[in-house]
């Protein structure tokens, strides 16, 4: 199956690497420099709403369990279907930053952090599944539309977003 992840707010899920003496955190980015969102950071947010729909063969079938590490879904990077010149790519990122207030109103040394994070866009991923659990697509669409935020900051307003599904994956 093929979904849409639209952000409605800035969002940043991350490469695990710092920007130096520039920013804390940096986006992940495809080779040709545009924000993309890892299989694996898809299949966590997924997983954690899959939870609440109590159902343990679900998840341990589609996820994994901690005898079997791997489910027998796969979700594939989400990333950006149209084509963006290399020059306007850098529009697509600001830096957002934020620093801890003591109680006096004054900022806490050595507190200030600054984080890459991408402007409100759409990206575009697969779930694909085995013959065994092919049966639970319909699991999996109710698991993903309860996911509302996604990425770093979601308590402070970044990643709001909203995932449909899309078509299947072989459109």
């Amino acid at each position: 199956m093929k979904i849409e992840i639209e952000f409605f707010t800035y969002w940043h899920c991350g490469s695990g690497s710092s920007g130096g003496s520039r920013v804390d955190a940096l986006v992940a980015k495809d080779n040709n420099g545009l924000p993309y969102i890892p299989g694996k950071t898809i299949k966590g947010h997924i997983r954690e709403m899959a939870e609440s729909l109590d159902d343990s063969e679900f998840i341990n079938l589609c996820f994994g369990s901690s005898e079997e590490r791997e489910g027998k879904c796969y979700f594939s990077n989400a990333i950006i279907e149209e084509k963006i010149d290399k020059k306007l790519s850098s529009y697509l990122f600001i830096t957002i930053s934020s620093t801890k207030i003591e109680e006096n109103g004054i900022a806490k040394t050595g507190s200030l952090r600054e984080i890459e994070a991408v402007v409100p866009l759409k990206l575009y991923a697969t779930i694909e599944f085995d013959e065994d659990s092919k049966k639970y697509e319909s699991k999996m669409i109710e698991a993903f539309r309860q996911v509302k935020r996604m990425g770093l900051n979601r308590t402070r307003g970044l990643g709001r977003c909203e995932i449909t599904l899309v078509g299947e994956s072989n459109d």
